[in-house]
């Protein structure tokens, strides 16, 4: 259990103490400069494509979740040169991997104009008109937000004016404008690992994209979560954990990308380093698993935990909606009984592979009824967790892994190959 802490300790503070100073924000040298910390809030926030969040307030603004403030035009020259501003209203970086000359760009919207910044230099043929580059959408707003496709119905940006909110689609070009009274009057809005967070004064309120539901308690304190404040946090105090103590339980890969390592009560996304690692508990993304997990794999768009004797399978395109009717037992649906140490399927392919002890179990998951169809020895045993990928396999035992070419490879092997060493690269831990 001290390892599952320690782990929750890494990645909760990982955006956080990374090269953070040991102080607050507060530019000691400069008392003129503004502080974050100081409860104001921010006018707009937005991560730029390398996943450096940019928090604006007036002329100023802030690098990441930690550091003094700056001119805003130290960053974003020409915003000085062509339009002598005081402040930024709105922004928001674009998701349109369909056109990737505007995919990832950063838009500042300061009044009635518009702002593309790649690289933090000015694309040409800017400032517009805001209804230039996007027609139906008011001017003066009070913050904006990109939604891909999957998180909404199509790759979006919700621009908030008020307590209105004017979905703009950025294929057809066309706004939905809906009012969500229920929500406060959003100062900025940050998308941040998949969620939705509506900024208001030193508060936020995380809602859904969709519907603007609001789900759990309420707002929260910005400066607990989202900078490096004296008296605040969640964690963010704890060292970032050696990769010399990283154990986890399970590790999977889905059919969208999506990386997910478990350990403990928490999982946490690995394929999101760009813009920060963070750790949830296991119930916020698969309420009904409440106790950890022993091994997880991915296959035909779903995503199958393993606790104890129980199979839980949940639809990985329907946010992880548990399928009708589940859990079952591993005897119901893999046709084997113990316990479960690993799991893992390669892309492609319809074979999961289950590591029990000393064994590995092949189990075809087109047939039905699924039962073994190969078992073999291991030359080791207490696996922790096994992953698969074009690269080949990565069984994981406490803090090194064993690397294979092929399921082939390590089911005929005989004596284990030199272990390696769990890097930074691969869990963001600290070497």
């Amino acid at each position: 259990m001290e390892l599952f802490t320690k782990t929750l300790f890494l990645c909760l503070a990982l955006a956080l103490t990374q090269g953070a100073p040991a102080h607050h924000d507060a530019a000691v040298d400069d008392a003129s400069l503004p502080d974050r910390c100081d409860g104001i809030g921010f006018d707009a926030i937005t991560p730029d494509e390398k996943g450096t969040t940019f928090f604006f307030r007036g002329s100023h603004l802030w690098e990441g979740f930690h550091g003094p403030a700056q001119l805003s035009n130290e960053s974003f020259q020409q915003l000085d040169d062509i339009h002598n501003i005081g402040h930024v209203d709105a922004a928001f970086r674009m998701h349109n991997i369909e056109h990737l000359d505007d995919h990832d760009h950063i838009y500042l919207f300061l009044d009635d104009k518009v702002f593309s910044y790649y690289e933090q230099a000015l694309e040409e043929g800017y400032p517009k008109e805001i209804q230039q580059d996007f027609p139906g959408v008011p001017s003066h707003l009070d913050a904006a937000v990109e939604c891909p496709k999957g998180e909404c119905m199509a790759d979006s940006v919700l621009f908030f004016k008020g307590q209105d909110v004017h979905v703009y689609d950025i294929v057809t070009k066309t706004v939905k404008t809906k009012t969500w009274s229920h929500l406060p009057v959003c100062t900025s809005a940050l998308r941040w690992l998949e969620h939705y967070y509506c900024f208001h004064g030193n508060n936020f309120t995380k809602f859904h994209p969709v519907s603007g539901e609001v789900s759990g308690v309420y707002p929260k304190d910005a400066r607990s979560y989202f900078m490096k404040c004296p008296d605040y946090g969640h964690g963010g105090d704890h060292k970032v954990l050696k990769c010399s103590d990283v154990k986890i339980d399970a590790i999977t890969t889905d059919d969208a990308g999506k990386s997910y390592f478990f350990a403990g009560p928490i999982y946490m996304r690995l394929d999101t380093k760009r813009d920060g690692l963070h750790a949830f508990p296991i119930t916020r993304s698969w309420k009904e698993v409440t106790n950890g997990v022993d091994a997880v794999f991915s296959y035909a768009d779903n995503i199958y935990l393993i606790k104890d004797d129980q199979v839980y399978i949940y639809k990985a395109a329907a946010h992880y909606t548990l399928i009708e009717g589940y859990p079952k037992t591993l005897k119901e649906e893999l046709g084997i009984e113990g316990h479960v140490d690993a799991a893992f399927v390669c892309p492609d392919d319809h074979t999961v592979h289950i590591i029990i002890g000393r064994t590995i179990r092949a189990i075809d998951l087109s047939a039905t009824p699924r039962a073994v169809t190969r078992e073999r020895p291991l030359p080791f045993s207490d696996i922790d967790a096994a992953l698969c990928s074009a690269d080949g396999i990565n069984v994981f035992k406490g803090a090194t892994y064993y690397r294979y070419e092929s399921p082939m490879t390590l089911a005929m092997s005989r004596i284990a190959p030199e272990p390696l060493n769990v890097t930074r690269a691969m869990m963001g831990c600290e070497e």
